[in-house]
């Protein structure tokens, strides 16, 4: 691992893109120091609220502190998710752009943007007036101050959006996974903090030492089993149905990958906003049934906890029915000239590969749902803080984009070298 690093930074062109990653980043952090004008944001405290605490989390704080980026690149991930959902033959006309190309792609993407523009300055307005009836944030509370402090954030997180295209163009990796992970990454020493002054807030005692172990030990365990959950596949056998491929040699043979969780954390965050969702709407009309309703719908209920390892497990198949079409997949390998050995092509390939993708995600929902409840489940039985039950989500977003950015740098790594050879 050492000697990847090393020779990722020994390519110059590697080393560019690197330094330029960490240079934008830089920015985007700065920015997140700089706190909104007319805000206060010493008295805001997020961990009775978990949407805004995995929102906070996601920004690596920055809810919290109600700075410039205070939304971070959210309502565009929000915007994608809305579209993508919409043209998967929901819309007539978004259904045609997406299948039409690079230009088709590239108005979806205008649309987008525009949207996640409406959602971000919406999202603003009322998270400021909802903060603001709460912890009373704004200096001159009213209307005319939400839209301005609602339009500073919109603009932060447009910025935010131009910094993560510099970084997928010139950059290491995809800019808006780049982004996020900054800000859990940014965002996870805050974490051990609350739980490190809340377990030894009597001094330092055996039971202490352990609580705090078991917090780390959570850590290494949900490390692993993202790392696991984002490596494992379903191998399908395919072939070539070719001369050369007819006589069954075994070169001929390739595989079909199929994730065990192609879902990966979106549906995390759905059934996260689901159950959060009454308490927000609430808190904007009575702060007093907000109160009453927080105790019911807050992970310090057992039923909560089922309930939303259920909704995990729901979002987990349907998000992977919708990004993984077995009909495509299967007219795709009729166009390649491939097939299932024993499968015949068209409907039987659709079916089997349904089957395949079925009984897999069994796996994957289950892997899911654990690696999200675990974090939640130790804070009921111990106490912890719930802001600190955050860390499954931000894990599997950490370690999922470090995978595959170090998966990419090792493939232009490799088409460097190869091109170097073939250049001798």
């Amino acid at each position: 691992m050492i000697r990847t690093f090393v020779d990722f930074f020994q390519n110059k062109e590697i080393r560019s893109k690197i330094l330029f990653t960490l240079a934008m980043l830089l920015v985007f952090r700065l920015g997140a120091s700089i706190p909104s004008p007319g805000v206060n944001d010493t008295v805001i405290n997020l961990s009775s609220n978990s949407l805004l605490g995995m929102m906070n989390l996601l920004g690596g704080g920055m809810i919290e502190q109600m700075s410039i980026f205070a939304l971070g690149v959210g309502p565009y991930i929000t915007s994608s998710i809305i579209i993508q959902l919409l043209s998967m033959d929901i819309i007539p006309p978004l259904a045609e752009m997406s299948k039409s190309g690079k230009k088709g792609r590239q108005q979806l993407d205008r649309i987008t943007r525009y949207l996640g523009v409406v959602l971000a300055f919406v999202q603003a307005y009322f998270i400021v007036q909802m903060l603001s009836n709460q912890y009373g944030i704004v200096d001159d509370p009213g209307v005319i101050s939400y839209l301005y402090i609602a339009t500073v954030m919109t603009a932060g997180t447009m910025f935010l959006l131009w910094i993560a295209d510099q970084i997928t163009v010139k950059g290491v990796g995809n800019g808006v996974s780049m982004i996020i992970f900054a800000g859990i990454v940014a965002g996870l020493p805050s974490s051990f903090r609350t739980v490190y002054a809340y377990v030894f807030q009597g001094g330092v005692t055996t039971a202490g030492v352990g609580l705090f172990a078991l917090y780390i030990l959570m850590y290494v365990v949900i490390v692993i089993l993202v790392v696991m959950m984002q490596l494992a596949e379903r191998r399908i056998p395919i072939q070539y149905s070719t001369s050369r491929s007819m006589s069954h040699a075994k070169g001929d043979l390739n595989h079909l990958p199929l994730k065990i969780n192609s879902a990966s954390v979106i549906p995390v965050i759905f059934a996260s906003a689901i159950i959060q969702a009454p308490q927000i709407i609430v808190s904007w009309i009575d702060s007093g049934t907000y109160s009453w309703l927080a105790d019911i719908l807050s992970f310090n209920h057992p039923y909560m906890i089922i309930i939303y390892a259920v909704l995990v497990i729901l979002f987990t198949f349907f998000y992977t029915n919708l990004t993984v079409d077995p009909s495509k997949i299967a007219d795709n390998l009729n166009k390649q000239g491939t097939y299932v050995p024993g499968i015949r092509p068209g409907s039987e390939t659709r079916q089997y590969v349904s089957k395949v993708l079925n009984r897999i995600t069994v796996l994957g929902a289950l892997l899911l749902t654990f690696i999200a409840v675990l974090p939640y489940v130790i804070s009921l039985v111990t106490g912890l803080p719930h802001s600190a039950a955050l860390g499954g989500t931000g894990i599997i977003i950490v370690v999922g984009v470090a995978i595959e950015t170090v998966k990419r740098l090792k493939g232009e790594l490799t088409s460097k070298q190869y091109r170097n050879f073939v250049g001798r």
